[in-house]
């Protein structure tokens, strides 16, 4: 990205003064390497953002921020539907939902080392991943209903996990407001028999260890500490979400005009948030939200087990479950005032501050977990959200090291095998159904996590707790 275009406000804080239509500014938080790495569609996408009916004080892009569908992968921004607000499928993205939950083991990384291969293979068995996997639930129409409607409570009251786990997830484990009815035959049939699996992509489970903490005080209250051993989880509503995604853009863009929306890119499509498309959209995206919500408990689940048949002693507990695409209803001040704004955030986590209310009471006085997933090979990071967040992007932060090239190119420059090989010899098991999956995510493929988590922290959008070195990554 040419940085002549942009303003240098501070070391990781970049503005673009409004202009060609923008009703907003734009700010992108990075540093200058990361910034100058940034594509350039970035800075053309995050300027068409600004540009949607309602939007409110600003567009932001995140440090990990690359080129994405619509809005850019890292993007936040807030719209009031008193104001002729819009609803983006586009700022969702179309894994709805798709996020992180990391859980403690009660084991340090000495337990697990003469068995880690055993794990490593149990896991592989018992949690299904890949492109089209396929667990053992198999939901009929009524289940499919219930499950959309109660998300990760749906699957606790089935059996698949603890009354605790919901205390620590997002909303409490179940989106409000979600409406089945207006999820498609045609997304529910692609959901029927996904349910308890990673999926491909990104996604992952990985056995991880603390090695670094920065905080001690917010990773007490978050109860871990170095050497101890976590299990984190990334994936989201499969291919429910997606089908969810698709239609909806569809509709959006032939009911744009009906609305007097004009948009700046076809990707944006969207619809007054009031309207009937822009009810069904919410509607359906929260039935999304639900399905990742009981998706990530089951494999919670499986994972209690999995981990039982290796370590009778082990006692896996949730730390935290955030999403990162979504768009929430939420209060935030601007200009002075509390608002009530639609948030979305499309490869951003929420990061709340110490005392907001919706935050575990358990972690109040800390602030929320935020979970910054790293690429396979390299850490991940464990943050907490601050006061001033609110002020920088709506309580936003980063959601991991974002893509530095396409699936295609890394196809062309690695080979699975050999980066299997590579990770093992360095201490790091993966298993995987797919050797070009592998390949796709090779840790050079992606930015620098470390980088992106040091100008997310100096930018005051969350605080470094702890930084997680891999041990076995279970990848789609």
């Amino acid at each position: 990205m040419d940085l002549n275009l942009l303003e240098k406000q501070s070391d990781t804080r970049w503005y673009i003064a409004p202009r060609n239509g923008m009703r907003v500014p734009a700010v992108i938080y990075a540093d200058e390497n990361l910034l100058k790495e940034m594509d350039h569609k970035v800075y053309q996408q995050i300027c068409n953002v600004a540009m949607l009916p309602g939007i409110v004080q600003a567009a932001y892009a995140m440090p990990d921020a690359h080129w994405g569908y619509g809005f850019p992968i890292g993007g936040v921004a807030a719209f009031d539907a008193e104001e002729g607000g819009v609803i983006s499928a586009g700022g969702v993205g179309f894994d709805i939902s798709c996020g992180v939950r990391t859980l403690r083991t009660g084991l340090k990384t000495r337990d697990i080392e003469a068995y880690k291969k055993q794990l490593a293979d149990q896991l592989f068995r018992d949690i299904p991943a890949g492109l089209g996997s396929t667990g053992r639930l198999h939901l009929g129409n009524a289940e499919m209903n219930a499950m959309l409607r109660g998300g990760a409570r749906w699957a606790v009251a089935q059996g698949f996990g603890e009354e605790t786990d919901l205390l620590y997830t997002e909303e409490q484990g179940c989106m409000p407001a979600a409406d089945p009815s207006r999820v498609s035959d045609k997304a529910k049939k692609r959901q029927r028999d996904e349910m308890g699996t990673l999926g491909s992509g990104n996604h992952y489970l990985e056995v991880q260890r603390v090695a670094r903490v920065f905080d001690k005080s917010i990773a007490t209250a978050f109860g871990m500490a170095e050497d101890d051993v976590l299990v984190s989880i990334h994936c989201g509503s499969r291919g429910l979400g997606h089908q969810i995604g698709t239609e909806f853009l569809k509709s959006m863009v032939i009911t744009a005009a009906d609305h007097g929306i004009r948009l700046p890119d076809r990707e944006l499509a969207c619809a007054p948030i009031h309207s009937q498309t822009g009810k069904d959209y919410l509607g359906a995206m929260r039935a999304g939200i639900n399905c990742a919500l009981a998706n990530r408990q089951i494999i919670t689940h499986l994972t209690r087990q999995a981990f039982a048949r290796v370590f009778a002693e082990a006692r896996l507990s949730l730390i935290y479950d955030v999403s990162h695409n979504t768009c929430k209803v939420e209060q935030h001040e601007v200009d002075g005032r509390q608002r009530t704004l639609y948030v979305h955030r499309k490869g951003a986590t929420r990061a709340f501050g110490p005392g907001h209310p919706d935050i575990p009471e358990a972690y109040r006085a800390a602030g929320q977990p935020v979970l910054i997933g790293g690429s396979m090979g390299t850490g991940s990071y464990i943050l907490a959200g601050t006061k001033e967040s609110e002020a920088c992007a709506f309580s936003s932060a980063c959601h991991g090291a974002g893509r530095a090239m396409s699936r295609h190119q890394a196809k062309k420059q690695w080979r699975g095998r050999q980066l299997m090989d590579d990770l093992a010899t360095r201490g790091i098991l993966i298993r995987s159904p797919s050797l070009r999956g592998v390949a796709e995510e090779a840790p050079g493929a992606y930015k620098d996590v470390s980088a992106v988590v040091e100008a997310a922290d100096h930018a005051g959008l969350a605080r470094k707790v702890a930084y997680l070195e891999p041990l076995v990554c279970i990848k789609g």
